[in-house]
């Protein structure tokens, strides 16, 4: 690794730049060649999976929209009307829907919607249990998502991607995804906010209803045990694709607070998974900042979004490619073409 990195940095500064004044564009761009153990990188092809999944938490009331709304905004995202249809569409990302537990038990239904996207059915359940009152997922409900999500990081590799990124849609996750990380040790009041725009009375409720959760369930501090007893199909399999990629040498970029909660349990089953995740974006949900700062990411937009689907790590993925195209791109002061310094520069 630290060949890969001597080698890579040694690249970008006989570019043809003043050295390291493409500033985090060379930061990205070392990084993607650790992951890929390759000098330059490359970025050909770009993967988004978007993992819906109901909650059951949010029968407590805890979100302004009906859970109904899970559903309808999956068959937006197949029809292509959704944000992360735009800005995936904007930025070169293929898109992968995954029903990872959507309440229903035939969902879509085959005639009901021709996909402009791909569609994977990987659900374990019609939604998880409400974890304020039981176990969100059985143990082997558990097991059986992480690898599933296992499944899908192959099928990236399979499909000869060279970055993935992961996107979440589902009424009531922030409420699952403050559960799990006040579970795993953080303070509820850094985890809980209006989310989708929701009154005093209800934020009240909404911390209630979480910490309520947490100390029934009671979980130790591990991330399995965590996403069984408090998370759901979709937050297991997100962690376990995240795990799913550990040796493939594949980058993936997180979206906002829910996918990082998720990024978290797989973190805290193998820290190394740090060593291939980005931060594509700072969200605007209040958690996201010290959940990215315990990890160690650093965002690489702040445009205070909230959407979630994956908008926010399209973005920041796009960025990070047109750091690897400038490695690829540019002329080299080895090639002639241009004089370097004559004296050593400084780095910023």
């Amino acid at each position: 690794m630290e060949n890969i990195k001597a080698a890579i940095e040694a690249h970008l500064d006989d570019l043809t730049k003043p050295r390291g004044s493409l500033g985090k564009l060379e930061t990205y761009c070392v990084k993607m060649a650790e992951i890929q153990g390759r000098v330059p990188p490359k970025l050909e092809k770009k993967g988004i999976y978007v993992f819906a999944g109901d909650h059951g938490i949010a029968a407590e009331g805890v979100s302004l929209y009906p859970q109904e709304v899970s559903r309808q905004m999956v068959l937006n995202i197949l029809a292509g009307g959704a944000g992360i249809n735009a800005l995936a569409g904007g930025t070169g990302w293929d898109v992968t829907l995954v029903d990872a537990g959507v309440i229903g038990e035939d969902f879509p239904p085959d005639n009901e919607i021709k996909p402009v996207c791909s569609f994977v059915r990987a659900r374990i359940g019609s939604g998880c249990r409400n974890s304020f009152k039981e176990d969100a997922l059985a143990p082997e409900e558990t097991e059986r998502a992480l690898a599933r999500g296992k499944a899908l990081a192959q099928d990236a590799a399979d499909r000869g991607l060279d970055m993935t990124a992961i996107g979440d849609l589902g009424i009531g996750n922030t409420s699952t995804a403050a559960a799990m990380l006040v579970a795993a040790g953080f303070n509820i009041d850094d985890m809980v906010d209006r989310g989708t725009g929701i009154d005093d009375a209800m934020l009240k409720h909404k911390l209630q209803v979480i910490q309520g959760a947490v100390k029934s369930r009671n979980p130790p501090k591990d991330g399995r045990s965590i996403l069984q007893k408090l998370g759901s199909f979709d937050f297991a399999m997100m962690a376990g694709f995240i795990l799913g990629l550990e040796g493939k040498g594949i980058a993936c970029v997180l979206d906002g607070f829910p996918v990082s909660a998720a990024a978290y349990m797989a973190y805290m089953i193998n820290p190394k998974v740090r060593d291939w995740l980005f931060a594509g974006h700072l969200s605007k949900v209040a958690g996201h900042k010290p959940l990215l700062e315990h990890m160690g990411l650093d965002p690489i937009v702040n445009l205070d979004m909230r959407l979630g689907e994956g908008t926010g790590a399209v973005i920041g993925g796009h960025i990070v490619e047109l750091g690897v195209r400038a490695a690829r791109e540019m002329a080299s002061f080895s090639q002639g073409r241009v004089s370097d310094s004559e004296k050593a520069e400084k780095k910023y």
